[in-house]
């Protein structure tokens, strides 16, 4: 199973992705910001990124062209999941470096599904 890094700014909205991803025996990293996901995905080079587009401070498709351009996270697949869920925010996202686009709400077997599409 894959290890994963979750930023997402609303702590709800973590668990929830944690808890859909540990029962299915991923192992989960959480960041509450941008800025704290880019030092865990450089500290722990998980196999996947999810991330929220709004977020304080840096977006997430911000946070998507810095993990890009980094050599150490370069390579490291993404996902979003955001509540923003016009056809421009998907493509915008898409071309910020996500591999896919989630939007909110989302199930369980969805997010399983982008997960596994990415690390196996």
């Amino acid at each position: 199973m894959a290890t994963v890094l979750v930023v997402e700014d609303a702590p709800s909205q973590l668990e929830l992705i944690n808890s859909f991803l540990r029962d299915s025996g991923h192992t989960v990293i959480k960041a509450y910001d941008a800025k704290d996901g880019m030092s865990k995905a450089i500290n722990h080079q998980p196999d996947a990124i999810i991330t929220d587009v709004v977020m304080p401070e840096i977006s997430g498709f911000e946070f998507c062209r810095q993990l890009k351009k980094n050599p150490a996270t370069q390579k490291v697949p993404i996902i979003i999941c955001s509540s923003k869920n016009q056809p421009i925010d998907r493509i915008w996202g898409m071309r910020q470096g996500a591999n896919v686009y989630l939007t909110k709400p989302f199930t369980k077997q969805q997010l399983l599904n982008a997960v596994k599409s990415l690390v196996e």
